[in-house]
């Protein structure tokens, strides 16, 4: 079993006794008074080494001073910043981790963090990768290399199969280098396993929903129950959406989602078949769900029953998929160029280009008044 045990970076600092002065005129009046009190036993060379040669702002160089108050060797900061900046972490970066763990400055380059980067370095991580992951979860250069980092990175790159799908995931969720696996994923990962779902499909799930894997077994066990209460065969392809949607909320916030859809009108029978073929709808929040439902509506065009048969279309953008959809639809029918409308599952499930090339494209000479082709990196938008 892997123990992840955080190092505890504190025997690298050396107390000794420094200048009280600061600039404390980068924090406000309504700072509490023990926030003043700690902020009085600053480091001014470490203050100044922060802003004025590694520019962090000014507020942040003067947190960071006082939870340094005691090192006596200011350079040990800027080296390690250094390094840092050398093995390609952004300013913005930097100061999200060193806002979260300052004491990581008083830390030893050679014997801590430098072994740590280099881990990373060696599995063929970018730069960038590396960034991203430390970054995200700064709590990893607390762990230690040999009894932590290397078991888990070895550990998860068994499972995955390449140092690609390694980096890929820890830029997703880096708090699986920061987890005990063999309590979790582990456990997890096998339990879905043994239902016959597919390892490519988990792998979908792991990288969709990363820290899904992460949870109890326990909990994963009992959303595993309560999919199979409401019907949903574990060999259908929706199961593991479907124990992911569950698993995703508390019991409580589970009764209240399903209130939620009782009081937008729906029938518990409704609720149930719309939730067995589309579970990941239920992930939405109910204001936006509520939201979609008035649109869609409110077009007079579809009904209750449309949407419990397209239930996906509760989880689309109404500023980015059906407004400018609906909008189009509306300008066409006006003008007498369709005399009906799509079906609701065509309306929201056709990519822009598709939708353009089968609404817009034969009639651009009676819209060019009205309609405005824009590019995307999701391809044409329609924008009127």
């Amino acid at each position: 079993m892997i123990n992840l045990v955080r190092r505890n970076l504190a025997s690298y600092i050396v107390k000794s006794h420094v200048s009280f002065s600061t600039p404390l005129r980068f924090f406000s009046s309504s700072s509490s008074s023990s926030e003043r009190q700690q902020l009085l036993r600053t480091n001014p060379k470490v203050f100044d080494i922060l802003l004025h040669r590694h520019h962090f702002t000014p507020e942040l160089a003067s947190r960071v001073a006082s939870a340094l108050a005691h090192l006596k060797t200011p350079e040990k900061a800027d080296s390690v910043l250094s390094f840092f900046k050398e093995s390609g972490f952004s300013n913005t970066r930097l100061e999200k981790i060193v806002k979260y763990r300052p004491r990581l400055l008083s830390a030893s380059l050679e014997d801590s963090i430098k072994p740590k980067i280099r881990v990373f370095q060696d599995l063929g991580f970018s730069s960038d990768d590396i960034s991203i992951i430390i970054s995200s979860n700064p709590a990893i250069l607390h762990l230690s290399v040999n009894n932590n980092i290397i078991p888990t990175l070895s550990l998860l790159k068994g499972l995955l199969g390449s140092d690609y799908d390694l980096a890929r995931l820890l830029r997703l969720s880096a708090w699986f280098v920061t987890t005990n696996l063999e309590q979790t994923m582990v456990p997890n990962f096998d339990f879905l396993k043994s239902f016959g779902i597919p390892t490519e499909r988990l792998f979908l799930i792991l990288h969709s929903y990363p820290r899904f894997f992460l949870l109890k077994p326990d909990i994963l066990k009992r959303s595993v129950d309560k999919a199979e209460e409401m019907g949903i065969d574990r060999c259908s392809k929706v199961f593991i959406y479907a124990v992911r949607s569950i698993a995703s909320m508390s019991n409580e916030a589970w009764e209240l989602k399903l209130q939620g859809f009782r009081d937008l009108g729906f029938s518990e029978s409704e609720i149930l078949a719309m939730f067995v073929k589309a579970p990941s709808a239920f992930s939405g929040s109910m204001v936006k769900i509520k939201k979609v439902k008035e649109v869609l509506l409110g077009t007079g065009k579809f009904s209750m029953s449309c949407i419990v048969n397209n239930p996906m279309s509760l989880a689309c953008s109404i500023e980015r998929r059906f407004k400018p959809r609906i909008r189009i639809l509306e300008i066409l029918e006006s003008r007498n160029l369709i005399t009906n409308w799509p079906g609701l599952g065509k309306v929201y499930t056709l990519t822009d280009e598709k939708f353009f090339q089968k609404f817009i494209s034969p009639y651009m000479d009676e819209v060019s008044d009205v309609y405005v082709p824009m590019s995307s990196v999701r391809g044409r938008r329609l924008l009127c």
